[in-house]
C-alpha cells in the first residue's frame, strides 16, 4: 500500500522514468528504516494509554456495549448510542478474541492505527515532496496527536479510530484512486459521524488531480480524455462510500440506524443552553493544540502563503475538519484529533526547504511539548475513574453476577468495572436527559431526552425490575428528584441504603414492592 513513484514536480503527475528493480530496492529500504521509528515513536507517545483500565467514559460505553453484543444483544434494539457501529463492532471482535476482563487489545490496536496514520502521511508527503518530507510527516503526526488533555488522546475511541480512514481516503484520492478512496470514507463515516468531512477534499482532489494531469498533457487531446475520466471516477467513488454504509444499515436494523446515526440527534446537536460552558470548553482545548504546535507557527504561516502551490487541498481538508469539530456545538477534546493530519501536512510543506537545522529545531520544540503531555498522562490523577472503581466494588457486593442494575449516571464504565448487565438499553442519563453533551443545565430534564426514550425505560424496568439501582447523579442537573418518572420509580418500588459512596446513593427494591403498584406506575390496568 505504501510503495512510492518518485516525487515530481507536478502534484500528483506522472513519475520520472526509473527502472522498475531500482525503484523497489529505494522504497523497499526507505520504509524499512522509517516504520520501526514511528513504531517507536508511537509506542512511547502512547504509554499512559496502558496505565488505567480505561481513560474516558466513552471506552466505557464501547466496552458495555461489546460485552451486550457478544451476549446477543443488537446495536441500536438492546443497546443505543448515537455512533454508526463500526468500533462497537471491532471492541466486540477485540474481546472475542483476547477477553473482556481488560481494554489491552484496544489500546494496541490504537497504537496501531495512529501508526498507519503516520504511515500514511508520510507516504503523502513522501509523493509530493520526497523523502525528507516523509519522514518529518511520519515523526510529526504522533508528536502533534499527544497534545491535548490525555483523556482525550490516550483512550481507545471514535476520533483516533478516525484518523487512519480520513488519511487513506486522501492517499488513495492523490493517487487517482477513486473507489479506494470512497471505501476509506465509508470507513471513517461508519466510525463516527464527522468523519465524513473528509469526502470534500477528497472530491475536490479527485477534481484538481485530474485537471492537472490533463494540463500536464495539453496539446495531446488528453485534457477532455482526463476530464472524462474525472467524471467517471465519480462513480467508483460514490459506491466505495455508499455499499459499506447501506450495508451497516442492513446488518443492524436500518431503521434504528438512521434514528441514532442521523435524524434522532437535534437535540444533542444544538448549541442553546450552554453556551458559555462549551465555549469555554472550545477555547481551552484550542489553547492545548495550540500549544501542541508551539515549535510550527513559522512553518504553517509559510504553508498559508503557500497555498497557492501544492498545499490547497490540505488547506480544504483542515477547513472541512474544523467544521466537523464545530458541529454539535461541544467542542471536546477528542473531536480536535481530526484536526492533526491536514495540520502535520501544512507543517511539513513549509517545513521541507528549510535548512536540517531549522526542521530539527522545530521538531525538537514539539518533541518536548509532547514530553510534557507524555508527563500530564503518566502523573495526573483520575479521580473519576477512581470513583468508577469504587461504585463497581460496592455494586459488586450488593448483588449477584446475574442481577441487572441501573446506574443513573455518566459513567457507563461501572457495569463494565462490576462486570454486571445493564437493566437498560441506554447505558447512561445523557440520552434521557440531554445531559450527554455535557451541558451545565439549561435544557436538561426528562422532555429534552430522545424521543420515546422514557416510555422505552419504563417498559424495560417493568419486564425486568433491576435488583439495584444507583444514583451517581451527585447533585448535577439529571438528578432523580428533578425527573418525575424516574423519582415515582425510586419512591414507590425502592428503598436508599444508608451507606454512601462519594455521594452515589445505593437503591434496593422496597419489600412493599408489588405488581399492583408496578401497574399503577407504568399505566397498566390490574390484572391485564
Amino acid at each position: 500500500m505504501l510503495a512510492h513513484p518518485p516525487p515530481s514536480a507536478l502534484r500528483y503527475g506522472p513519475p520520472a522514468r526509473r527502472t522498475a528493480p531500482a525503484a523497489t530496492r529505494r522504497t523497499t529500504g526507505y520504509w524499512r528504516r522509517l516504520l520501526p521509528v514511528l513504531a517507536l515513536l508511537v509506542l512511547v507517545t502512547r504509554i499512559p494509554s496502558f496505565r488505567h483500565p480505561l481513560w474516558s467514559p466513552d471506552e466505557g460505553y464501547l466496552a458495555v456495549q461489546a460485552r451486550i453484543l457478544a451476549d446477543g444483544g443488537a446495536l441500536y434494539e438492546t443497546v443505543v448510542d448515537r455512533k454508526p457501529p463500526l468500533l462497537p463492532w471491532l471492541y466486540g471482535a477485540a474481546f472475542t478474541l483476547f477477553g473482556d476482563e481488560s481494554l489491552y487489545a484496544m489500546k494496541a490496536l490504537a497504537a496501531l492505527a495512529h501508526l498507519l496514520t503516520a504511515a500514511l502521511l508520510a507516504s503523502i508527503a513522501r509523493d509530493r515532496w520526497g523523502d525528507r518530507a516523509g519522514r518529518i510527516a511520519g515523526v510529526l503526526h504522533p508528536l502533534l496527536a499527544t497534545g491535548l488533555n490525555p483523556e482525550d488522546t490516550q483512550a481507545a475511541t471514535f476520533e483516533v479510530f478516525i484518523l487512519p480512514f480520513t488519511a487513506a481516503a486522501m492517499w488513495c484520492a492523490g493517487r487517482g484512486r477513486p473507489g479506494a478512496a470512497g471505501l476509506a470514507v465509508a470507513g471513517a463515516l461508519l466510525t463516527k459521524q464527522t468523519g465524513g468531512a473528509v469526502l470534500v477534499p477528497v472530491l475536490w482532489l479527485l477534481r484538481h488531480s485530474a485537471a492537472d494531469g490533463a494540463g500536464a498533457r495539453a496539446g495531446s487531446g488528453a485534457r477532455d480524455g482526463a476530464g472524462a475520466a474525472g467524471r467517471a471516477g465519480l462513480p467508483r467513488l460514490a459506491a466505495g462510500l455508499v455499499l459499506p454504509v447501506l450495508g451497516a444499515a442492513l446488518l443492524t436494523d436500518p431503521a434504528g440506524f438512521l434514528f441514532w446515526t442521523v435524524t434522532g440527534s437535534a437535540a444533542y446537536a444544538t448549541f442553546t443552553g450552554s453556551e458559555l460552558h462549551v465555549l469555554s470548553r472550545g477555547l481551552a482545548n484550542t489553547a492545548l493544540l495550540c500549544l501542541a504546535c508551539a515549535g510550527l507557527p513559522a512553518p504553517l504561516v509559510r504553508a498559508r502563503r503557500a497555498a497557492r502551490g501544492t498545499t490547497t487541498d490540505l488547506w480544504v481538508w483542515l477547513a472541512a475538519s474544523a467544521v466537523a469539530v464545530v458541529a454539535g456545538f461541544h467542542f471536546f477534546g477528542h473531536y480536535f484529533l481530526q484536526l492533526v493530519p491536514p495540520l502535520v501536512l501544512l507543517a511539513t510543506a513549509a517545513l521541507r526547504p528549510l535548512p536540517p537545522e531549522r526542521v530539527a529545531s522545530a521538531l525538537l520544540t514539539s518533541g518536548c511539548v509532547c514530553a510534557l503531555f507524555l508527563t500530564w498522562g503518566l502523573l495526573a490523577p483520575r479521580p473519576e475513574l477512581a470513583h468508577a472503581q469504587r461504585l463497581a466494588d460496592s455494586v459488586r457486593a450488593l448483588t449477584a453476577p446475574e442481577d441487572r442494575i441501573l446506574v443513573w449516571g455518566i459513567h457507563p464504565e461501572t457495569y463494565w468495572l462490576a462486570d454486571r448487565t445493564p437493566a437498560s438499553r441506554y447505558l447512561t442519563a445523557g440520552l434521557l436527559t440531554n445531559y450527554s453533551g455535557g451541558r451545565d443545565g439549561p435544557g436538561v430534564g426528562e422532555k429534552y431526552g430522545v424521543a420515546g426514550a422514557w416510555s422505552v425505560l419504563t417498559a424495560e424496568l417493568r419486564a425486568r425490575p433491576p435488583a439495584l439501582i444507583v444514583d451517581d447523579s451527585r447533585g448535577k442537573p439529571f438528578a432523580p428528584d428533578r425527573l418525575p418518572t424516574l423519582r415515582a420509580l425510586l419512591a414507590r418500588h425502592y428503598e436508599p441504603l444508608p451507606a454512601t459512596v462519594d455521594g452515589a446513593v445505593f437503591y434496593v427494591r422496597s419489600p412493599a414492592s408489588a405488581p399492583r403498584e408496578a401497574d399503577a406506575l407504568y399505566g397498566r390496568p390490574p390484572g391485564s
